[in-house]
C-alpha cells in the first residue's frame, strides 16, 4: 500500500491536462492545488479564456494559483499554504525560481515530452519532427535549476511515423507520460524512486518556436520541407507566398513517400518552389531535391482547404512560383 503524497500541480496547456487526469482518477495521492499561467487571450477572436489545466481544475473543484511573477510574496505564501509534499510539471510554460523549487518538502519532478537529455526546452516534440527524428519518448525528471537538466526517474519510446505532425505526436506522449508519471510518483512514496544522472555531453535543445520559425526555403529537400510543415502543425505553421499572397501549408507528402509513377516526369532542372502540377487533387512543388505535394493549404484568414478545393478557388498553372517572401 502506498502512502498518499500531497502534490501541486503546475502546469498550462492541453499537453498538461492527463497528466492531472492522472493524478485525480489513477492514484491514492491528493492534488491539493493548480498553479497555471495567467488568462491571456485566446484564439481567432483572442478572447481572454481559461487554459485547458485551469478549465479541468476548477471543474474538480481544486484551488487555482496564478501568479503573473513567481517571486511575488501573496503567491508563495499560497504555495506554502498548501503543505505539498511534492510538485509535478507538466508544460507549466514558466522558469521556476529557487524558492519555489525548494517549497515542497521533496521537491519538484517534471513530465517531459522528450527522451533526454537530447531536446531540451520548450518546444521538443515540434523539433523532434523538424529534425525529421524516427523516434521519440517521455522522461520524468527531478527538477533543478538548470533548464531539464534534472536527474532522470523514468523513461519511455515511442516512434515517430514519418506524415506525423507535432500534435499527434504530443497528445500520445501526453497520455504515454501521465501513466509514467503515477508509476514514478508511487516509486518517491516509498522511498524507492532511483535517480540516473543525465549525460550533459550529449544535450541538445529545443528552443521556444516563433513565426519566424516557419519561413519555408525551397531550396531545401522535400523531405526537409515536409519535415518542418509537420512539425509546426499546429503552430506556429510553415509558410510561404504565392502571388503576393501569404499561405499556410498545413499537410503535405514527400518525394520519398510518393508512389514512384507519381515521381515520373519531373525535371530536375526546376527552380525550387516552382508549381509542377496544378490540377485536380495535385498540387506539386519542386524543391531543392525532389517534388513535395501539398495536401492541405489555408489562406490567411480562411478556412484550411484540400488541395482540390484550394485549386477550385485560386487557379494555378505550372511555372506559378512559391516565395519566401511576398
Amino acid at each position: 500500500m502506498v502512502d498518499g503524497l500531497r502534490i501541486v500541480f503546475f502546469g498550462t496547456p492541453e499537453f498538461a491536462v492527463p497528466a492531472l487526469d492522472a493524478l485525480l482518477a489513477a492514484s491514492p495521492h491528493a492534488v491539493v492545488g493548480v498553479v497555471t499561467q495567467p488568462d491571456r487571450p485566446r484564439g481567432r477572436g483572442h478572447r481572454v479564456s481559461d487554459a485547458p489545466v485551469k478549465a479541468r481544475a476548477l471543474a474538480t473543484g481544486l484551488p487555482v494559483l496564478q501568479p503573473e511573477r513567481l517571486k511575488d510574496q501573496a503567491f508563495l505564501d499560497s504555495l506554502a499554504a498548501l503543505r505539498a509534499d511534492l510538485g509535478v510539471v507538466a508544460a507549466y510554460g514558466k522558469i521556476l525560481t529557487d524558492t519555489v523549487l525548494t517549497t515542497p518538502r521533496l521537491g519538484l519532478i517534471n513530465v517531459h515530452a522528450s527522451v533526454l537529455p537530447r531536446y531540451r526546452g520548450a518546444a521538443p516534440v515540434h523539433r523532434a519532427i523538424i529534425d525529421g527524428e524516427l523516434a521519440t519518448g517521455v522522461t520524468i525528471m527531478r527538477v533543478v535549476k538548470a533548464l531539464d537538466a534534472g536527474p532522470m526517474l523514468a523513461t519511455d519510446h515511442r516512434a515517430i511515423g514519418q506524415d506525423e505532425t507535432s500534435d499527434e505526436v504530443e497528445r500520445d506522449l501526453a497520455r504515454l507520460g501521465s501513466r509514467l508519471l503515477v508509476a514514478v510518483v508511487d516509486r518517491i512514496a516509498r522511498g524507492n524512486a532511483q535517480d540516473r544522472a543525465q549525460d550533459d555531453a550529449a544535450a541538445t535543445y529545443a528552443p521556444r518556436l516563433t513565426k519566424a520559425d516557419g519561413v519555408i526555403d525551397w531550396s531545401w529537400p522535400a523531405v526537409r520541407v515536409h519535415n518542418l510543415i509537420r512539425g509546426l502543425h499546429p503552430w506556429p505553421h510553415a509558410f510561404s507566398f504565392l502571388r503576393g499572397r501569404r499561405l499556410i501549408l498545413i499537410r503535405s507528402r514527400a518525394a520519398s513517400s510518393l508512389p514512384r509513377s507519381e515521381d515520373a516526369g519531373h525535371a530536375a532542372t526546376d527552380q525550387p518552389g516552382t508549381i509542377i502540377e496544378a490540377s485536380g487533387e495535385r498540387l506539386v512543388v519542386a524543391t531543392g531535391a525532389g517534388p513535395l505535394q501539398l495536401l492541405q493549404i489555408q489562406a490567411e484568414g480562411k478556412r484550411p482547404m484540400s488541395a482540390r478545393e484550394f485549386l477550385a478557388g485560386h487557379p494555378l498553372t505550372a511555372g506559378d512560383r512559391f516565395a519566401a517572401a511576398p
